[in-house]
């Protein structure tokens, strides 16, 4: 892959000229189409050898557009507050929305290979972040991102010859670091590392272009080029990422196990004088257990799912007694708004990751994709059934970097559903609680109860169980909350 690279090509500067201008013509109206028609994101990455012109590139790119609809972001080593959080989370903040151009210097290949080349991990474990890499692309491209890989390629001579250049020129100076003349020393090392990167990362979804660096001419041409047909391709091909789609048919379960939740005993119940026992003995080890200095490499993420009035406020209301109220945030979920549609479909929930010390509770959660989206049939039937393998790897992700992920559905039955609902309706205090969407959600109940009992059979997993609560008694639901909170906490700081 990379010695196809090394073939020397060299264009002309009378003939660069020429398609330069053409170029940038087509590149600047194929833009502001994409723009208004809300096509893409076009994400580009651009990697490759050290010295490369890979800032050079990135700047021509954005000369030949429009630079207000384009966001370069040049990932180098975490900052702090990238740091305290999981891998993946800083490059979801930089996602382009609908429409728009982003390029990624290096972006996940980069610190990959950096480690390999330094022995900081082996090739089984490099094998394992591409395999996670791939996985990653295959979920941005299935929510509409166009993806472009550049490795900006040059032989060993021609990377010696280009920092002599640059380094012997005062204006550019500047520009060669120790870090270039580092990989000019390890050039044959790296070369192999990179062919390997190269090769397992390099999809149908997500090729790589491996394009040679030495003219930079050549290297703008080809990469403009490039990107153009991607644009005018993403123009041309139906939106793929389009919200609120309504699917042709309504959406048939994957499994048959609706006895998960409907043979729950919901006549479990605690005395006024069980429960505020429970409740302060649960409360007290949760505040100890959030101020342990084990908590300080964790970062903990409460999730609520549940039926209409099962009681999910007054469950979280009594976990955020219990916090310090600097330590913790909580996310309602709701409708997603313009913003969010704009981007892939997790994005909204990627940007809510509490750092290391902190504690996000979500009021609803990424689980709408399967629930009420697939009950309301806002989205198509292949993108719920793909979101479950989309979600698990999202929280396999928060769980290697030290989040604790703790997931609960409250049920109860159909005839205390109805007499919440009524108390609602004749107390005032209330009334905001109950909406004409709780009523018609509850005639779907039986649509609701199947899409629940597959989503916890696709993603009750050892590192993200779900919690089912028998929440007929909302005291005893308040107790069984908390002490599961407390258990696993407890189980992760050992």
């Amino acid at each position: 892959m990379l010695e196809s690279a090394e073939i020397g090509h060299q264009i002309d500067k009378k003939v660069y000229a020429r398609e330069e201008v053409r170029l940038r013509e087509a590149l600047l109206n194929a833009q502001f189409e994409l723009s208004d028609k809300k096509r893409g994101p076009i994400l580009v990455i651009i990697s490759g050898v050290e010295s490369g012109g890979r800032g050079e590139l990135a700047n021509q790119l954005t000369t030949w557009m429009d630079p207000r609809h384009i966001r370069v972001h040049a990932f180098g080593p975490r900052s702090p507050e990238e740091a305290a959080r999981p891998p993946a989370w800083r490059y979801w903040q930089a996602l382009p929305p609908t429409g728009k151009i982003g390029i990624f210097m290096n972006a996940w290949y980069r610190e990959a290979l950096d480690d390999r080349l330094a022995g900081n991990i082996d090739d089984a474990e490099l094998n394992v972040h591409l395999q996670e890499v791939r996985r990653e692309e295959r979920t941005l491209y299935d929510e509409g991102v166009v993806l472009l890989k550049f490795w900006i390629h040059l032989s060993r001579d021609a990377q010696k010859k280009r920092i002599h250049a640059l380094e012997s020129d005062p204006k550019t100076r500047w520009r060669i670091t120790a870090a270039d003349k580092r990989a000019l020393k390890l050039y044959s090392k790296s070369h192999a590392i990179w062919e390997h990167v190269l090769r397992e990362s390099s999809t149908g979804t997500a090729p790589w272009y491996v394009v040679e660096g030495t003219d930079e001419r050549y290297r703008n041409l080809t990469v403009g080029k490039i990107l153009l047909d991607s644009l005018q391709a993403a123009l041309a091909s139906p939106a793929r990422h389009a919200p609120a789609v309504k699917a042709a048919a309504p959406a048939p379960s994957v499994i048959d196990n609706v006895k998960l939740i409907r043979d729950l005993d919901l006549s479990k119940k605690l005395t006024v004088k069980q429960f505020e026992l429970g409740i302060a003995r649960c409360q007290h080890k949760l505040a100890r257990l959030t101020h342990h200095k084990s908590f300080a490499d964790h970062a903990l993420m409460l999730v609520f799912e549940g039926a209409d009035a099962a009681g999910k406020g007054g469950a979280i209301r009594r976990i955020s007694t219990a916090l310090d109220a600097r330590q913790y945030t909580i996310v309602p979920i709701a409708a997603p708004t313009d913003e969010e549609r704009v981007h892939p479909y997790l994005w909204r929930f990627w940007r809510h990751i509490p750092p290391r010390g902190r504690i996000t509770i979500f009021d609803r959660s990424w689980y709408g994709r399967v629930l009420v989206e697939r009950v309301e049939r806002f989205c198509a039937v292949t993108d719920w059934t793909r979101a479950y393998d989309e979600i698990n790897q999202f929280e396999e992700q928060l769980a290697k970097a030290g989040v604790i992920v703790v997931k609960f559905w409250l049920q109860i039955s159909k005839e205390e559903q109805l007499r919440r609902f009524r108390e609602r309706e004749s107390t005032a205090f209330k009334r905001f609680k109950i909406t004409p969407d709780d009523w018609r959600n509850r005639r779907k109940r039986a649509d609701y109860e199947r899409a629940v009992c597959d989503m916890v059979d696709r993603s009750s997993t050892e590192i993200a169980p779900w919690t089912l609560v028998e929440a007929e008694d909302k005291r005893y639901a308040r107790v069984k909350v908390l002490k599961t909170i407390v258990n696993r906490i407890d189980e992760a700081l050992g």
